[in-house]
C-alpha cells in the first residue's frame, strides 16, 4: 500500500532531482536528468520495437516485445532507476514501455487469438512481474510497478484503455537469478507465482500484458504468465523495455 512513508520518500527523490547537480543516469555527462542524446536514443526506441525470443524459450513463454537491447546507456538508465532510485527515470522508461505494451496488444489483435478478440477499445491489463519483498525494501522502491504506472499513463494519454493490475505475488523464496543458466533460471521460479484468491476474476476483465523492465531468459515472463492463465487471465503478450543478448 502506498502510505505517507513511501509518498515522503518519493518527494525527497524528486526534490534531490531539482536542486543537486547530477549526471546523465545513461551516459554520465554532467547534467541534471537525462541528456538530450540519452532522452533521444529512449524517445526513438518506441519507433523501434521488436519481438524477441530467448534461447530456448522456457515452456509457456508469450510472445514478448522489447525496444531496446539492454547494453552501454539503457542499461545504466534501467540501474539507476532500479537500483540508485533515480525515480523521474520512470516516466522516459514507461513511455518506451508502453510502445512495447502497444506492439503485442497489437500482434495479438492481428494474429487472430482464439478466444474475444483484442481491439482498441477494450482495456489492456498490465501486470508486473513482483519482486521479492527484501529487493523491494533494500531499493526503497518497486521499479517494475513504477514504470507500469508511468506506461499505462501513457497509453491513457494515447487513447488506449490501460490499467497496472498488481495481482501476482511469490508464494515461496527464490534463489537470485544472477548468474544461474536457462535452465537453473526456469527450475528455480517454477511455481513461484501465484495470483491470491479472490484476485483471479480481476485479471479476466481484459487482456493481459505481463510487463517487466528486462527480460533475459524469459524465465520470469513464463512464470508470471501461467500463474496469471491458472487464475482465469487471458494474457496476449509481454512486454519489457529492454532485452539481454545471450
Amino acid at each position: 500500500m502506498y502510505g505517507v512513508r513511501e509518498w515522503w520518500r518519493d518527494m525527497a527523490g524528486e526534490l534531490a532531482g531539482l536542486v543537486l547537480p547530477a549526471d546523465c543516469a545513461g551516459c554520465g555527462l554532467p547534467r541534471t536528468g537525462l541528456c538530450g542524446r540519452c532522452a533521444g536514443l529512449l524517445h526513438g526506441a518506441r519507433a523501434a520495437v521488436r519481438r524477441v525470443r530467448p534461447h530456448p524459450p522456457p515452456p509457456g513463454l508469450p510472445a514478448v516485445y522489447a525496444a531496446l537491447p539492454y547494453a552501454d546507456e539503457a542499461r545504466a538508465v534501467l540501474l539507476a532507476h532500479k537500483e540508485r532510485g533515480a525515480l523521474r527515470l520512470a516516466a522516459p522508461l514507461g513511455s518506451v514501455l508502453a510502445a512495447s505494451v502497444r506492439a503485442a496488444a497489437d500482434a495479438a489483435a492481428a494474429a487472430g487469438r482464439p478466444g474475444p478478440p483484442v481491439t482498441d477499445a477494450e482495456p489492456l491489463l498490465l501486470v508486473p512481474v513482483p519482486s521479492a519483498r527484501r529487493a523491494v525494501a533494500a531499493r526503497g522502491h518497486d521499479p517494475v510497478r513504477r514504470i507500469a504506472l508511468a506506461a499505462a499513463g501513457e497509453l491513457r494519454r494515447g487513447g488506449r484503455p490501460a490499467r497496472v493490475l498488481a495481482v501476482l505475488r511469490q508464494r515461496r523464496s527464490v534463489a537470485d537469478q544472477a548468474g544461474l543458466t536457462a535452465r537453473q533460471r526456469a527450475a528455480n521460479l517454477a511455481g513461484a507465482l501465484e495470483v491470491p484468491a479472490g484476485a483471479g476474476r480481476l485479471a479476466a476483465e481484459g487482456p493481459v500484458v505481463v510487463v517487466d523492465d528486462l527480460v533475459t531468459t524469459g524465465a520470469s515472463l513464463a512464470e508470471a504468465a501461467r500463474a496469471l492463465s491458472a487464475a482465469g487471465g487471458r494474457v496476449v503478450g509481454a512486454a519489457v523495455v529492454a532485452a539481454a543478448e545471450r
